[in-house]
């Protein structure tokens, strides 16, 4: 693996170079590791916050794709470069991945200014796959200046992707049942712009009332405070009507968070994923101790005849995992 040419390949905005400096850092292979660990140390003096980093999701249905590339569209029309990490669920039984997000975006796909690479989740926690943050770093070192992180769908995916992102997009409809649902106390923790997407048509008005609601409990939830609170706006990713609004109230969060807040927020979010490698390393090491692997059959056996305890069995391959650790 030459590290250095494919350096010099992403500088120099070469999309090939991009696309295979994203596949080596989404590989699991140990020399591949290696070799990313050095391609990411070698760009990360170079991102600094500069680019605007922003996590998009919503409830399945809401028009994510559609949304995105109507986004994409806007911006690269007004001089941005735009990147996209558009992450699909993969299967628990086969870990295949469908990957069909790129086919969804058909106008920015072909677009010059636009980079769209569809990444499987590979079962990690949340469906955001483990490399998002380093090829968000390869993005950035391509020149990409606005980085959409597009996560599969509702749930603990929203926690993993606010944690890598600078403004956390959340996309919801109307006429989904109890306007409130969409303001759990989860999304509200994390949700720093609410757009009520498909307020078109005969929907418009629809759209307008559940914003409306929206935004006033958000009012109550912030109220007496100082703390940013999330704007609620409608919008139509189909016709691009409010997607410029959309991405306004997106650089007025930014501006909010001000310099210094934006360079504590990476800074933390960094130490996150420190800890988060951490542990994806220790589990790639217990999944491939010899120790392990010496009883790991006949725990397994023993859990599903009921003779062991999910958490004995669980001391068993640690203390296997352990010993071997030690006597190496």
């Amino acid at each position: 693996m030459d590290v250095d040419g494919l350096v010099a390949g992403i500088r120099a905005g070469n999309r090939t170079a991009v696309s295979r400096a994203i596949t080596l850092v989404e590989s699991s292979r140990p020399d591949h590791r290696d070799a990313s660990r050095e391609l990411l140390t070698a760009l990360s003096g170079e991102s600094g916050t500069g680019a605007v980093r922003v996590g998009i999701s919503g409830v399945p249905g809401v028009g994510k794709s559609t949304f995105i590339e109507a986004l994409g569209t806007h911006l690269t029309a007004a001089g941005h470069r735009v990147g996209v990490l558009a992450v699909d669920p993969s299967s628990v039984r086969t870990g295949g991945s469908v990957l069909g997000d790129k086919t969804r975006m058909v106008a920015l796909s072909a677009d010059p200014h636009a980079y769209i690479r569809p990444s499987p989740s590979a079962g990690t926690l949340g469906g955001v796959a483990r490399a998002t943050t380093q090829a968000m770093l390869v993005l950035e070192g391509a020149g990409y200046d606005v980085v959409l992180v597009e996560t599969v769908g509702v749930g603990q995916s929203e926690v993993t992707v606010a944690g890598m992102v600078d403004t956390f997009l959340f996309l919801t409809l109307a006429r989904t049942g109890d306007q409130l649902q969409g303001i759990k106390k989860g999304i509200l923790e994390i949700a720093d712009v609410i757009a009520v997407n498909k307020a078109d048509g005969d929907r418009e008005t629809e759209a307008r009332s559940a914003a409306r609601e929206l935004a006033g409990a958000l009012r109550l939830v912030y109220s007496g405070g100082d703390a940013w609170v999330p704007p609620v706006l409608t919008c139509s990713g189909l016709n691009g009507v409010g997607v410029g609004d959309v991405w306004q109230r997106v650089l007025d969060h930014r501006a909010h968070l001000g310099d210094t807040g934006l360079v504590a927020k990476r800074a933390s979010q960094q130490l996150e994923f420190t800890w988060a490698l951490v542990r994806d390393e220790l589990a790639e090491r217990l999944r491939l101790s010899p120790g392990v692997s010496a009883i790991r059959d006949q725990v397994r056996d023993a859990v599903l005849a009921g003779d062991l305890t999910a958490p004995a069995a669980a001391d068993r391959l640690l203390a296997a995992y352990d010993q071997r650790s030690d006597q190496g």
